[in-house]
Order: structure tokens, then sequence, then C-alpha cells
């Protein structure tokens, strides 16, 4: 912020300018706390373009690379709820699909061998359009049954399965709405246990 009267910048909150003395309008206040706010705004965005950028990109790559999975790379172990929710609503929901889309890939990375197979984002959105959503669900619960399933071959055990997962995508939706955010903790929690332990198995951690 900057004093109307000299032009010397002056300290946040302060009433006169420490240079001429003159008062600090609350015009300059109210201008001063807009441009905070849209710096805050820009850098939130730029963090959203940043991921967005990073999704395209590898989504480019598994394209080129003929639709395989990665292989001899670490797999993300830092999913987070909070980051999932506030990126999703950022980006119009773009950023879930690449979430779903990350999540199976390393899953099928982690889990291979197994006998399953999770399905990519491709199927997740037109089964779930087709299905009226009911896909997502039997995704989930899958996915939660796997994870379940493979944690022994890692010296892990979960409590939770794909019909806890599946509780509280259904049940749960009558707490406010709260039960879907619940089951993708659970998955986002589960997913990083996994990768964490597949990268620490194969020297990647």
């Amino acid at each position: 912020m900057f004093c109307s009267n000299c032009g010397t910048e002056v300290p946040e909150g302060a009433n006169n300018c420490p240079n001429c003395g003159a008062p600090i309008s609350t015009g300059a206040k109210v201008n001063n706390a807009m441009n905070n706010a849209a710096d805050m705004a820009k850098n939130a965005f730029g963090a959203a373009e940043k991921s967005l950028g990073s999704a395209f990109n590898d989504i480019r790559n598994d394209i080129n690379n003929g639709g395989n999975y990665p292989t001899g790379g670490a797999l993300k172990t830092d999913r987070s709820l909070v980051a999932y929710i506030l990126l999703t609503i950022i980006t119009c929901g773009i950023y879930g699909y690449y979430f779903i889309y990350t999540m199976a890939r390393d899953v099928n990375t982690a889990c291979e061998g197994d006998g399953e197979q999770t399905s990519g984002l491709i199927a997740f959105i037109l089964l779930s359009m087709i299905t009226c959503g009911f896909y997502a669900y039997w995704w989930y619960y899958k996915l939660g049954n796997r994870l379940n399933a493979n944690a022994p071959r890692y010296g892990l055990t979960f409590q939770e399965n794909g019909t806890t997962v599946l509780m509280w995508c259904v049940i749960g939706m009558i707490a406010c709405g709260i039960g879907p955010f619940v089951a993708m903790h659970i998955l986002i929690k589960n997913t990083n246990t996994i990768c964490a332990a597949y990268n620490r198995v194969n020297g990647l951690a």
C-alpha cells in the first residue's frame, strides 16, 4: 500500500504515512485488501493450472506409451482429500477425474499380478454415465476390496474393505452428505499406504 500524498510504501495496518504523516484513507485500505484478495486468487488458480498441466502431461505420456501404465518410477504417496475437494471445485470437476485416473494407474501398478484390473478413467466416466452414477459406487467398492486384499503382500493390514467404502457412500449420505467424503478418505489413505509400500519394496522410496 502506498501513500496517496507522497507515494511512500506504507506498512500493513498503518493509519498514517511514516514519511509525511498523512492519514491513510479508508479507500486506500479497501483497495489494498482487494489487491491482496486478487493475488490470493491468482496464486490459487496458478496452483490449479500447474496441477492440471501435470495431469494433461501424464495422460499424454500414457497415450504415447500405448496406454500402458508407467513402470520403474515411484508411485504417488501424497494424495490428500482436502486437495482433491478444493482442486475439483476450482477446476469445475476436471481435477476429480484426473485424481481417479492416477489412483487407478498407481493401484494397477502396485497390485499387479493379483488377477484384478482397476478400470481407468474412460471406463469410469462412460459406465458411470450409462448407469446414472451406480458404476462409480461399484468402482469404489472394487477398489476398496482390492486394496484390502493386497495389503498382506506388503506386510500391511487394512481394517476397511469395499463394503466399508460402499456403506459410507450409500448410507453415509444421510449424515449431512459427508459419507462419500469419508469413503474417499479411506481410499486415499489406503492407496497412499500401498503405494508407499510398493516404493519401499522396489527401492523407490
